[in-house]
């Protein structure tokens, strides 16, 4: 079986402009060659600490950025090169699921007219179909149709969300982008909004690229793991192999963070020094040798490339990864 999104060396710049002429004075490199595949029926979860480009990932490839470089191929069509006219048709099959509900929905209309929407965008079904589907949509999403003629402000946090997974599913697509789906949720909430992804996915055979900077919902939800870093991904793996195996020293120390559920349980958590590089100007060679406890000279003067190790899937950026944990 063929992958349903394939991604490759994607590179998303941000110009900076400055001064009463507005002139270029630099570039903010967002994404910085990431590839990556997802099968149908897959989810892939794609974590990292705020700022190192995987929210700009998720939407480079949803085409709402004009990539810098690099293919991204979904369903057999090359996206970027795809007519912009004809990009309607891809959006039914390709949706995503913003991180905040309420900027996310229009505050104007009811939630029967914000459902309604995708069905008379692409001219679906009568007026009493679409109307009828709107119902079943909110029953889908475990809402009562008494919301129909409520504005989103009337709603919970979770509640917009549910809303908001409504819309994304009403054309039935074969991928979804969540971006940071629960992260303005409390606790409670987000176990619900993450059982009912997983209940749609089974139901409708869904694949997803979960976007999350909570590395154990990650993990919840996830058949593979892609860790960024700086706008390049530098661990990528089966999610479990991700959480006992980690091969990568930042993706260590991501894990150390996690808060264990046993207080009798005593981790330390391994401390990185200094802050993330600014994206305006790159360090040379390893992107994470700054804060790395491991780095060594080839690392300040050479990128390592994201490549397999053990003879297996497991594909690590990290010069002596297989040294240092092995």
């Amino acid at each position: 079986m063929g992958s349903l999104l394939e991604v490759k060396d994607l590179k998303m710049h941000f110009p900076i402009y400055g001064g009463i002429l507005r002139r270029r004075i630099g570039t903010i490199h967002a994404v910085n060659g990431v590839s990556f595949n997802i099968m149908p029926g897959e989810t892939v979860g794609l974590v990292g600490e705020s700022g190192c480009g995987k929210t700009t990932v998720g939407r480079t490839i949803a085409r709402l950025y004009r990539a810098t470089e690099g293919e991204v191929t979904f369903d057999g069509i090359d996206l970027f090169n795809y007519p912009k006219k004809q990009m309607k048709l891809i959006r039914r099959d390709l949706q995503i699921v913003f991180q905040d509900p309420f900027e996310s929905l229009n505050s104007r209309h009811t939630v029967a007219t914000i459902l309604e929407e995708p069905f008379i965008i692409h001219n679906l079904g009568t007026p009493s179909e679409r109307k009828r589907e709107v119902k079943l949509l909110l029953e889908r999403v475990g809402l009562s149709v008494n919301a129909l003629n409520k504005f989103p402000h009337e709603f919970s946090g979770g509640q917009r969300q549910r809303i908001g997974i409504a819309r994304a599913i009403a054309l039935k697509p074969k991928l979804i982008i969540c971006d940071e789906p629960v992260s303005a949720l409390d606790v409670a909430i987000q176990s619900q909004i993450i059982n009912l992804l997983l209940e749609l996915q089974k139901e409708m055979s869904l694949a997803f690229l979960f976007i999350a900077h909570d590395l154990s919902v990650v993990r919840h939800v996830s058949d593979r793991i892609a860790v960024m870093y700086l706008g390049k991904i530098v661990e990528f793996m089966d999610a479990e192999v991700i959480y006992q195996e980690p091969k990568h020293p930042y993706t260590r120390a991501l894990l150390s963070a996690i808060p264990l559920p046993d207080p009798n349980r005593k981790v330390s958590p391994q401390l990185l020094e200094g802050d993330v590089p600014s994206p305006i100007r790159l360090p040379r060679g390893c992107g994470f040798h700054p804060r790395c406890p491991y780095a060594q000279d080839i690392c300040r003067r050479q990128a390592p490339e994201l490549r397999a190790i053990g003879g297996g899937k497991h594909l690590v950026a990290c010069h002596f990864s297989e040294e240092l944990f092995s």
